[in-house]
């Protein structure tokens, strides 16, 4: 993974929207949200869930798959585990510590 991809999916994530969003993506699995679900789970205005959705999707944290006359969001947990290692390989090259980060539950 590139450092620029990196940068942008964190970026992506470092707004309280799009955050809460694709976690509620993550909990829903494969399955996936449509727009209409999202804004009925977190209360956020079409416009602006467009808005956070957009961003999501161009530094590839969620897919959108078109099903009938409804949008699907998926969040991609290959790609969200991909930012997380570069940040766990890269930020420890050349250091001397055997120190591991602590694990998240």
């Amino acid at each position: 993974m590139e450092e620029a991809d990196v940068v942008k999916g964190l970026a992506a994530l470092a707004q309280p929207m799009r955050l809460q969003v694709f976690r509620a993506l993550v909990v829903v699995g494969d399955a996936g949200l449509t727009p209409g679900a999202i804004h009925e789970a977190l209360g956020v205005a079409p416009a602006t869930l467009s808005f956070h959705l957009k961003e999501l999707v161009n530094a590839g944290l969620v897919t959108q798959q078109r099903a009938s006359r409804n949008l699907i969001y998926r969040a991609d947990c290959g790609r969200m585990d991909s930012v997380v290692s570069y940040l766990t390989q890269s930020c420890r090259k050349g250091t001397q510590s055997s120190h591991a980060c602590p694990q998240v539950e």
